[in-house]
């Protein structure tokens, strides 16, 4: 359910992005200065790179589901930071966006850190043993009295 969400927020950024770098195109927008055609590519950039790091939490997501395993190290880490991005992007939507974005972005960031706790270790797991371990009754070679 996660990765198909990220999948489907992934598009709906670079869709997004892409409606803002047309108005930028169309209205000849500047930023102190800045060249147009610098901000225009500068939002595509913005939205393909966001789009992709997006679609590559999903398909981390997708992969873990699949195999039925536990994402590795680089996706777990990958993971968290979507998930850490989620969570701050989340507090600014409050004031900017409104509470339902804010809601969206929580759903988006409980889904992500429950796909990554879903695979921890297991209550009652047995520890691995060890082979160095003495015994209950170690006496030093003397025999019992």
């Amino acid at each position: 359910m996660a990765a198909l969400v990220l999948l489907v927020e992934a598009v709906g950024f670079v869709a997004l992005n892409g409606i803002m770098a047309r108005f930028v195109e169309a209205q000849q927008m500047s930023l102190d200065g800045l060249d147009p055609d610098a901000m225009v590519t500068g939002t595509w950039a913005l939205g393909i790179a966001t789009g992709l790091f997006l679609a590559s939490c999903g398909v981390a997501l997708a992969l873990a589901a699949v195999r039925d395993r536990a994402p590795g190290r680089f996706a777990r880490v990958l993971l968290i930071s979507c998930a850490v991005t989620h969570g701050v992007l989340g507090a600014l939507t409050v004031g900017l966006v409104g509470w339902h974005a804010f809601g969206f972005m929580m759903t988006v960031l409980a889904l992500i850190v429950a796909s990554l706790i879903a695979y921890g270790k297991e209550i009652g797991r047995a520890a691995p043993e060890s082979e160095d371990v003495p015994g209950p009754a170690a006496t030093n070679g003397a025999a019992p009295a």
